[in-house]
This record gives structure tokens, sequence and C-alpha cells, in this order.
């Protein structure tokens, strides 16, 4: 086990001996705190505004579900909405614009799955005020969504949305590398908070509804529920994937990765790849990986999820569209024609 999968298993279990990481986690504090006062004073703001989706603990929370849906809803609505991101895991040169024809290698994983989901104008890389100077040079946008970014505080933003996973919760609470809190809990009193559980306890709050699995190579095929699977994930938080089989009663065999982890033929040299289930985000790099070796893509199966929102979180964000630019009322009143 590594010492990352080590401290991630000790968050999980809350172990008592991370109290020996508390010092590490108080000058976390104090360089985030400094951080945050000294570059929020010199942000940059964007000549539209900018919407944070993101998120105050390490690992996964249902953050792109979320912006996906978010980005087909203003498309429906005909808002033009770009995005921008880090870019985790891409190798640039940054900053990039993605495309259709990107890879995760060159722009990160979720990027990939973003666009290739929405079609949305998109650029990416580390410094966020390169990224949107260099959509605003291709594209005209009335709203930039900000995929993660909530401790850039170098980026000026009109609102920040961050979304909190019910199951896992807060952990013991503590900072970074004690827990795996990025923020103060305190923090929430000062964004929007999503409650992410398929039975909230707020009325702002979404869940992630699994359609049927299809297959990476031919999506006709239909799918058979009475194979055994290898599930490979690499996502900040595999369970909520083993949760979703566990729900759609299929049999698998567990195969967890790091969020973001790039796959190698390696990674399967134990495994029975005849039948292996994955996650949108994990099958756009499967599909880099065989790019080129059809038979193995057509045992590739691909759960896809959709982030139901409630009706409240549609409210709310209609009335924080209509208070970022009045001219949004037509788009937010009227069906766009199809």
């Amino acid at each position: 086990m590594s010492l990352a999968e080590l401290i991630q298993k000790a968050w999980h279990d809350q172990a008592k001996w991370l109290i020996v990481l508390r010092p590490l986690s108080w000058l976390y504090r104090a360089v985030f705190l400094w951080q945050k006062h000294n570059k929020s004073k010199n942000a940059y703001r964007a000549p539209v505004p900018v919407m944070i989706i993101g998120n105050i603990t390490v690992g996964g929370s249902g953050k792109t579900p979320l912006i996906i849906a978010l980005v087909e809803y203003l498309q429906f609505k005909n808002i033009k909405v770009g995005v921008i991101s880090r870019g985790y895991g891409g190798k640039g040169e940054f900053p990039l614009l993605v495309t259709l024809d990107s890879t995760p290698d060159q722009v990160g994983d979720e990027p990939t799955l973003i666009v290739q989901r929405t079609h949305v104008p998109m650029a990416v890389g580390p410094n966020r005020k390169d990224a949107i100077e260099l959509l605003l040079q291709h594209h005209h946008v009335d709203l930039i969504l900000s995929d993660d970014g909530l401790q850039h505080f170098a980026l000026a933003r009109d609102l920040e949305w961050v979304v909190v996973d019910a199951n896992r919760g807060f952990g013991n609470e503590k900072l970074l590398p004690e827990g795996y809190l990025r923020e103060p809990l305190s923090r929430l009193d000062e964004v929007t908070v999503i409650e992410h559980s398929a039975n909230p306890k707020t009325n702002l709050n979404m869940h992630l509804a699994p359609g049927t699995p299809y297959n990476l190579a031919d999506r006709s095929q239909p799918f058979d529920a009475s194979l055994h699977y290898e599930a490979v994930v690499g996502i900040g938080y595999p369970q909520r994937f083993f949760n979703t089989l566990d729900d759609l009663n299929i049999s698998y065999q567990k195969h967890a990765f790091a969020d973001h982890h790039a796959y190698q033929a390696g990674d399967f040299s134990t495994m029975n790849i005849q039948a292996i289930i994955t996650t949108e985000k994990d099958a756009v790099k499967l599909n880099l990986l065989w790019q080129n070796d059809p038979e193995k893509l057509a045992r590739v199966w691909v759960v896809p999820v959709q982030a139901v929102l409630s009706e409240n979180v549609h409210q709310l964000f209609n009335d924080q569209l209509l208070g970022l630019n009045p001219k949004f009322k037509i788009n937010l009143s009227h069906r766009p024609n199809s």
C-alpha cells in the first residue's frame, strides 16, 4: 500500500495516529490563510461573471457531473457558457483549448469528459487567468464555470458553489494532512452548499442517477448483467462507484486506483479482462490506452451517471443568474426553439 493510499484509509477510518500530523496541519492552515489574504487583494477579475464549482475536501464529491448538468441547463436556456479547469493530469502546453480531439494526457480526464458530453467551449491551465483569456479569444461567452479552483484565490469569482458528499462527510473535520479538509468548515458559511445525497437533509441537493451501462466500442451492444465484471475505477471516492454497481445488482471484483490515474497495460496484467466495467471519467483514458486494440475496447462497459438537481437548486441558480445579468431573464423565462 502506497503512502497516499495509507493516508486515504486513515482519513476514512479516522485513525488516531493522524494526530502526529497536526503540526503539519497548523502549518498548512497558516500558509493557506496567508495565501488567501494576499492573493485575494490582487485577484484577476474576468470581463464576464465567473462561477466556481468546487469542494473543501480532498477526493471526489460529484463535482464533474454537476458541472455537466449546469452546462446542459445553460445551453438549453441559450445562455452562452464556457468552462475552465486546471487540467489536472494533462501535460499541456498550457493554456490549452479543449476540443473533441483532445486526449486526457493533453488536457486531463475531467475536461475531456466534460467536452465530449457537452461540446462546451473550454480552456485548461494551472493559471486560470491565462485559461480565461485564451477562452475569450476564441469564444464569446456570457458566463464562465470554473471546474474546481475554490482555493485559487488569484481568481476573483462572482458565485461559489461547494458540493458536499453526505456519504463521505468531513471525516475527523481536520485540515490537511491530519484530515482531508482543504479549508475550515466555516468556509461553508460563505458559499452555496449543494448536498450530494440520495436521502438529502437540505433543499439544495443533488444525486447521481446511473444509466444502463454501454459498451465502449459499440453502444448498440446490449449489456449483460449476468456476467462477473472487473470494476476498474480511478476517482476520488471509489466506493461511490462500487455502491452504484451494488444498486444495479452487478457482480464485480474491485480494482481501485488513485484519482486521475493514468492507466498502463501493466495495470491489467493480473485481471481477467474479458469484462471490465468502469466510470465515464476512467473510460476516456481506457479509450486512449486501447485506441488501437478494438478487441479490448469491446470488453469495456461504462456506467453513465446524470446529476439530478432539486427544484430548489434550479430556482436558486435562476435567481443567482439574474443577479449576475438581468438580460438572462428572457433566456430563463422561455423555452428555446427546438
